[in-house]
């Protein structure tokens, strides 16, 4: 089905793996257009209930975009292609309304770091680094890196990170708060896919409220509480909700249907 990407749907939960270990699973056009296909199979399949981002081999989740693709473009073929991914891949993860998560194996640079950054939380592997180190090519990321670094790691770490082009470690990633956890390689789509199980057992629709946002919150929104509000009063018309309240009351484990 795909060129570019492994996909493997178990339990519910999609595996989307991005193949190209022996380019670090660079980001290229091919990637972009096939990743954007395979999170709108996340969107309308209604057996997919969370997904996972991943990257094939130990070394790299993404180790950045391929950069023989920039030589030939102009001014307005890099907002192009900047505009484009964003578009079909980046905004698309970010506001997909079931939880993806990356599970990061290796490196996470520049584009890599920035689909890292568009899932809803990102698990890594012990080897796991990551940076954006764009300006080291005259570039800034393109794929919403200042933005969406800055709203999880503040903006101080940010513009350090962003104009020195560093890295950092897994277990620095995880002081910041770029990422949750930090597994042993070996141990990282276990781990991936338990906390997948655990969000499966909660209520779709709320689920999906709480993406919705909790996004809103990071953009800081203006109208973020008021939509709060109004998306806690919806969840009171729904049948999960009876369901999940009528079940603590009654001491049993509730079974939602997403409805």
């Amino acid at each position: 089905m795909y060129q570019t990407l492994l996909t493997e749907l178990q339990d519910g939960n999609l595996v989307i793996t991005i193949n190209r270990p022996d380019k670090l699973n660079a980001l290229n056009k091919d990637v972009i257009q096939e990743l954007g296909n395979a999170i709108d199979e996340v969107y309308n399949n209604s057996e997919i209930k969370t997904a996972i981002i991943t990257g094939a081999g130990e070394k790299a989740f993404v180790a950045g975009a391929d950069i023989s693709e920039f030589t030939s473009l102009d001014a307005s073929g890099g907002e192009s292609l900047a505009k484009k991914g964003q578009e079909h891949v980046f905004d698309k993860i970010e506001n997909c309304p079931k939880p993806v998560i990356a599970a990061v194996n290796g490196f996470a640079l520049g584009g890599g770091c920035e689909l890292a950054m568009a899932c809803h939380f990102r698990v890594a592997s012990e080897n796991a680094k990551f940076g954006q180190p764009e300006v080291n090519l005259g570039l800034i990321p393109g794929y919403g890196g200042t933005q969406r670094l800055t709203q999880l790691i503040g903006k101080g770490k940010a513009m350090e990170l962003l104009m020195t082009a560093d890295m950092v470690n897994a277990a620095e990633a995880k002081e910041l708060g770029l990422v949750n956890h930090v597994w042993p390689l070996a141990d990282l789509m276990v781990k991936a896919r338990e906390i997948c199980q655990k969000i499966q057992g909660k209520a779709p629709i709320a689920i999906t409220k709480v993406i919705y946002c909790a996004n809103e919150a990071a953009r800081g929104d203006a109208d973020g509480f008021a939509n709060e509000i109004k998306r806690f009063g919806e969840c009171f018309a729904t049948e999960d909700m009876r369901e999940g309240t009528g079940a603590f009351v009654e001491k049993r484990k509730a079974v939602f249907k997403g409805k």
